[in-house]
């Protein structure tokens, strides 16, 4: 039982960690398009940037709890950027350089994405097998 609550926990992060990078593309997006001032957009970002490191921690700690080894490893290298980012003070975006950055942190987003929606399909997979186990 606490097998599927741990896959369904870990599905909900999932989800969250893909809306705030996904709010943050659109973001960036709106800023390209010059819908929203540089300023306010990077408020935005800025405001989401920390909540999604820790919820990304919270979800590698919860793999590393509840003994899925290999989801745990594969949310590693995803740890490992954002805490090398939050070390080295380039977490969060700065309103006078916003746009010569515009095309580097839209692509580094666009790639969190991607790997958050690869983690997506394997806890779905792994929700699901546990369900047919039991």
């Amino acid at each position: 039982m606490w097998d599927l609550v741990s896959w369904l926990l870990s599905f909900f992060f999932l989800v969250a960690l893909l809306a705030a990078v996904l709010y943050q593309v659109m973001c960036l997006a709106d800023l390209e398009s010059d819908y929203v001032n540089p300023y306010d957009s990077a408020a935005e970002i800025n405001i989401i940037v920390v909540p999604e490191f820790v919820l990304q921690g919270a979800l590698c700690f919860l793999h590393l709890v509840m003994g899925h080894w290999l989801m745990c490893l594969a949310c590693l290298p995803y740890l490992y950027y954002d805490v090398k980012v939050y070390t080295g003070r380039r977490h969060l975006l700065d309103v006078t350089e916003i746009f010569n950055q515009l095309p580097w942190e839209k692509k580094i987003r666009l790639y969190k994405l991607g790997y958050l929606g690869i983690l997506l399909v394997f806890s779905i997979i792994c929700m699901i097998w546990s369900i047919v186990a039991e």
